[in-house]
C-alpha cells in the first residue's frame, strides 16, 4: 500500500496536478473508507460523526461512546468490527492518533481551555510535557543513530534542510549550525515555487532533510517528494512514524511535539539537532576547530564592550536608579538584553 501511495504521489508531482492529489489519509480514515460498502447509511454516518468530533469521542469509552449518540453498546462493537478491528481498544488508540495527527492551534487551545485548570497549572503542565519529550527522545534515538546522519551528512555534496511555518526557525538552526561546522547547508525561505526551484538544483550526491510534524505541511512534503523524484536522499524530523514525512524520507527521526501550547513545543526537536551538531563536530574535530577558530576571530568586534570612563561624553552623569519602570523590571528578572 504505501509503495502505491508513493507511486500516486510522484505521479502528481511529474504531471504538474499537485492541487488534485487525493488528501492524506489517517490508518481509521483509510479503514473507513475501505469498509463503506459493508456499512449501511446509519453506521457510515455514525463513523463519520466520531471521526469529525475527535478531540470529544477519542478518550470514550464504548460505553459512553454509544451513551454519546443515543445508540447502544453493541451498535458501536459491531460498527467498529466492520472497520476491522478486532478488539474496541484497538479502535480507541487509533481514534487517538487520527485525533492527534488533525491537531490545529485552534484545537489545541480548545482542548485546554476545557481543562479546569489554573493559569499556573497550565504553565506546570507544559514544562512538565516538555520534559516527558525529552525522556522519549532519549528512548527512540541512540548515540549510534546520531553518529550514523553525521556521516552521511560528510559525504553529502550540498544539504537543503526544509522547514515551514514555526518549523522555519528548526531548519535556520540546523543549515546555520552546519555551516558553522564546515557543511554546505541551506535552509531556504520564500514561496512553494521557490523551495522546488532550490530543490531541482539538487541531485544524488546531496541531502534534502525535511522537518514537520502531525498532517504535515503541504509544502514540505511536496519538496520531499520532487526531491525523492530526482533521486536525492532524503531524511526527516518528525513526531510519528505515520506521518507523510515519515511515510517519504529514507529515514527518519521521532521527535514529539506534544505541549498544551497553540504551536506544540520544540524542545525535543533542538535537543535532536544537538546532539547531531555534537556528532558532526568531533567526527572530524581538526576541521571543526580549524573553522571555529576562524569564526572567533571574525567576531571579536560582534561582542559588547562598554567604552572606557575618560571616552564618555562630558557633561553627562550616569543615573544611580533605571531609567523607567521596564528597564527596573530588566534588572529585578535578570534579563542580560539581546
Amino acid at each position: 500500500m504505501s509503495s502505491q501511495i508513493n507511486q500516486s504521489e510522484e505521479t502528481a508531482q511529474r504531471n504538474g496536478h499537485v492541487a488534485e492529489r487525493k488528501a492524506w489519509l489517517t490508518a481509521l480514515e483509510t479503514r473507513f473508507e475501505q469498509a463503506q460498502p459493508n456499512l449501511n447509511t446509519s453506521r457510515s454516518n455514525l463513523i463519520r460523526d466520531i471521526l469529525e468530533n475527535a478531540e470529544d469521542t477519542y478518550f470514550l469509552s464504548s460505553r459512553a461512546l454509544a451513551k454519546r449518540y443515543e445508540v447502544d453498546k453493541a451498535t458501536i462493537v459491531r460498527s467498529v468490527q466492520i472497520l476491522g478491528y478486532k478488539k474496541y481498544a484497538e479502535f480507541a488508540a487509533d481514534l487517538r492518533s487520527h485525533f492527534v495527527s488533525r491537531l490545529t492551534p485552534y484545537k489545541l487551545m480548545k482542548a485546554a481551555s476545557r481543562e479546569h485548570r489554573s493559569v499556573a497549572d497550565h504553565v506546570e503542565h507544559s514544562i512538565e510535557m516538555e520534559a516527558h519529550n525529552l525522556q522519549a527522545l532519549r528512548a527512540t534515538i541512540d548515540a549510534n543513530q546520531v553518529i550514523r546522519l553525521a556521516k552521511q551528512l560528510n559525504r553529502a555534496r550540498r544539504i537543503i534542510v526544509v522547514g515551514v511555518d514555526f518549523a522555519a526557525s528548526l531548519s535556520y538552526l540546523l543549515a546555520y549550525g552546519l555551516n558553522c561546522l564546515g557543511y554546505d547547508a541551506e535552509a531556504p525561505t520564500g514561496s512553494h515555487g521557490n523551495l522546488q526551484q532550490k530543490v531541482n538544483l539538487l541531485g544524488p550526491k546531496d541531502l534534502l532533510i525535511a522537518i514537520s510534524f502531525g498532517r504535515c505541511l503541504q509544502a514540505t512534503v511536496d519538496t520531499l517528494l520532487r526531491a525523492r523524484e530526482n533521486g536525492v536522499s532524503t531524511f526527516g524530523i518528525t513526531d510519528s512514524e505515520k506521518t507523510p514525512i515519515a511515510r517519504f524520507c529514507d529515514s527518519y527521526w521521532i521527535a514529539s511535539i506534544a505541549n498544551p501550547s497553540f504551536h506544540g513545543s520544540y524542545v525535543a526537536p533542538i535537543a535532536a539537532i544537538d546532539a547531531l551538531f555534537v556528532a558532526c563536530a568531533h567526527i572530524q574535530p581538526q576541521r571543526s576547530l580549524a573553522l571555529l577558530q576562524q569564526k572567533d576571530e571574525d567576531s571579536r568586534s560582534r561582542w559588547y564592550s562598554p567604552l572606557p570612563e575618560q571616552a564618555r561624553k562630558p557633561g553627562k552623569k550616569r543615573r544611580s536608579g533605571p531609567k523607567n519602570q521596564s528597564d527596573h523590571s530588566d534588572r529585578v528578572n535578570g534579563n542580560p538584553g539581546s
